[in-house]
């Protein structure tokens, strides 16, 4: 049993693909790949293919290397299916920034489809003292770790659009000035320091320069990285 999610901007095709195999009574899902747009489509059609006779459904998030924040809507439809279903579901093995993910929403790791940590004694998490109060109280919460979630896989998603030109630019200085890899990158971070710009602009420059024709880096980046060469090259 396996089911793929359709090509997708962040991770080409089969962005998200769930192998899966019943025991008796039992599903183990194995979910491999990033949980973005498309893959609360794609659990869901995994979950529809599963026999009624199944009562418990285990899935090993190990495998998961990327989420943003469709890994919500990932576990909703979990959650609705649990629901639907009266069954055992069971969600572990999260790593990495998944796992990160899963903080900053304010979940546990360890069972997320419980939702996040609220006050108060009962099963949605309500404030028996005040129940108005509290339901405002819970959505503006959410609402703020929705925010730092959004922010922070955003960051993410700008660093690994940024890496290609970097690589780059780390090459072309190891091939011109006779450095290693990490002094590459020093120069590159220490240049980006000293001229108060981006690191991507900076490598988007010293790649540009190094073409036929290319043009020199402005002169405020230009002298900054002279000097970060320089100072690689005394140290």
């Amino acid at each position: 049993m396996t089911s793929a999610a359709s090509p997708h901007l962040t991770g080409g095709l089969n962005t998200l693909v769930i192998r899966g195999r019943v025991d008796a009574d039992r599903a183990e899902l194995t979910p491999r790949g990033e949980l973005v747009h498309g893959c609360a489509d794609v659990l869901a059609r995994t979950l529809d293919e599963l026999p009624p006779g199944v009562t418990r459904v285990e899935l090993d998030m190990a495998d998961v290397h990327f989420m943003d924040t469709a890994g919500l809507q990932f576990l909703d439809v979990l959650g609705d299916f649990r629901r639907r279903r009266s069954l055992t579901v069971t969600v572990t093995n999260w790593n990495g920034q998944p796992r990160r993910i899963l903080e900053l929403a304010g979940l546990d790791t360890a069972d997320p489809l419980a939702g996040p940590d609220t006050k108060g004694p009962d099963s949605h998490g309500a404030d028996t003292q005040g129940p108005a109060l509290s339901t405002s109280a819970v959505a503006l919460e959410r609402a703020e770790r929705l925010h730092v979630l959004q922010e922070e896989v955003a960051q993410l998603r700008q660093a690994i659009a940024s890496r290609p030109v970097i690589d780059q630019a780390r090459g072309i200085l190891m091939a011109t000035h006779g450095c290693t890899s990490e002094q590459a990158w020093h120069i590159l971070r220490e240049t980006s320091q000293l001229s108060n710009t981006k690191l991507r602009d900076v490598a988007a420059a010293v790649t540009a320069s190094a073409e036929a024709d290319g043009p020199a880096p402005p002169a405020a980046l230009r002298t900054a990285l002279q000097t970060a060469i320089a100072r690689r090259r005394r140290g």
